[in-house]
């Protein structure tokens, strides 16, 4: 669990701890609209605990039971409460493991949340675009574990502990509504089967006897195949289960009828496998995978050089050039634009854009100058999120329709992605800002001129 004392251990230790693996959030372009602060950031590196605060299940109990009752009510025992029926609950305890490290992830700020994520908002500005739609991100929607044991495996599990060490499945609003007002007082035994009564949560025995289910909006998971590198391919999306099982999908998010169970497919993050928690997607990278991705500094350098080649506007024939990457919000007079038809690059003009006024187009819809064809027109911008490339070949494509720049491959690979939106539908999108693609595929190559003299 969080403490502000291992916030920046990745960082300021003295001795460089090990690092299992970083989370990056889909959408954001190297950091958050508002900046990266606390637990709320764009990325979060999961790194070895000073000590383990892993658990492990432990004793059954019915929840009936004065075991059970204590179990609940135990502020340092980690429970998870299974409700079957009106009459018939069961409660799981969890014993501490000093083999594992566990973090957790959510939208709730309280302390045993590690990476606080909020809704990701497609093309969104400011944090606040996202506060405007209702959240459909649990407030402790998964937990990771990690071995402090080479190979350090790291493995998900949906649902989080919360502030009292419980996981309940399927909350009643009622009982989320105190839990956000701040009520943390513990649940008496006859206040628990108030709530669990109104239980909707995927929840069943299994064939061994043991308790398993879901969360409500579900926790899903894509290994992409061939590993994240210039041959990836997409996976197919799995359902997790609270015990770490794999499922297909349900018909929708929220059915109450669980996916099939997938015997042959585990639970573990490899590294490029998606995370998605219904209104934000993560990215697992590897601190192996990491080590093979362009840093700041390379795609900085591809940046200065695109640059010293001095690209021209076909139209102005003033110089264009990237911003610098700190910059990515407002385009400068000498900002890169592009007609993402056909991937001519200009500088800003408003040049044949009257005919469109004309016809009642919107004015991002453009006629190239130099061939005539008609799509968006857009500023480039340069993909910052290194995390997000699958190689380190120069930016050459931009994606269609919010004009990032990266390399061709990397659009190629997210051009094919199918990302969850919504309770039932896929779409692929841009890394970068989360924005739809369009278009034949989704990107475009684009074509510089150099300058004249």
């Amino acid at each position: 669990m969080y403490s502000p004392e291992q916030e920046n251990i990745c960082t300021t230790s003295t001795k460089v701890p090990v690092k299992y693996g970083e989370l990056i959030v889909l959408g954001y372009n190297g950091s958050l609209p508002n900046g990266d602060r606390g637990r709320r950031k764009s990325r979060f590196a999961l790194c070895k605990r000073p000590k383990a605060n892993g658990v492990k299940p432990s004793v059954v109990h019915v929840a009936c039971s004065p075991q059970a009752a204590k179990a609940i009510s135990n502020k340092d025992q980690h429970s998870i409460s299974y409700t079957l029926s009106r009459v018939q609950t069961v409660v799981v305890e969890y014993t501490h493991d000093i083999n594992i490290d566990m973090f957790q992830v959510g939208r709730s700020t309280e302390s045993p949340i590690d990476f606080v994520v909020t809704d990701t908002v497609a093309g969104s500005q400011s944090n606040a675009d996202a506060q405007t739609v209702q959240s459909t991100i649990s407030r402790f929607a998964c937990r990771i574990i990690c071995q402090r044991t080479p190979p350090y495996s790291a493995r998900i599990y949906a649902a989080g502990f919360d502030s009292s060490k419980n996981i309940f499945l399927g909350v009643s609003g009622r009982s989320e509504e105190k839990r956000q007002e701040g009520m943390t007082q513990k649940l008496t035994r006859s206040s628990f089967f108030v709530f669990i009564t109104q239980e909707k949560a995927a929840k069943w025995k299994t064939a061994d006897g043991q308790m398993d289910g879901l969360t409500t909006n579900g926790v899903l998971v894509m290994h992409p195949r061939h590993g994240f590198s210039q041959d990836s391919r997409p996976g197919v999306w799995r359902e997790i289960s609270v015990c770490g099982n794999v499922f297909t999908l349900r018909e929708t998010r929220s059915a109450q009828q669980p996916g099939k169970l997938v015997e042959a497919e585990s639970q573990e993050l490899e590294d490029g496998s998606l995370i998605d928690l219904c209104g934000a997607t993560l990215l697992w990278r590897t601190a192996e995978g990491l080590s093979r991705t362009p840093t700041l500094k390379h795609l900085e350098a591809l940046r200065q050089e695109i640059n010293a080649a001095r690209p021209q506007c076909p139209v102005g024939f003033n110089t264009l050039a990237f911003p610098s990457m700190r910059r990515k919000d407002t385009p400068d007079e000498k900002q890169p634009w592009a007609y993402l038809r056909c991937g001519h690059v200009h500088g800003y003009h408003n040049w044949g854009n009257h005919r469109e006024e004309r016809e009642g187009r919107e004015r991002c819809q453009r006629e190239c100058p130099m061939c005539r064809a008609k799509g968006p027109y857009v500023p480039l911008w340069l993909g910052c999120e290194a995390g997000f490339y699958v190689d380190a070949a120069p930016p050459t494509h931009a994606f269609h329709p919010c004009g990032h720049v990266c390399s061709e491959k990397t659009a190629a690979f997210w051009s094919q992605i199918p990302l969850p939106h919504g309770t039932h539908t896929f779409h692929a999108a841009c890394p970068f800002c989360a924005q739809q693609l369009s278009g034949e595929q989704g990107f475009v190559r684009l074509i510089f001129q150099g300058p004249l003299d």
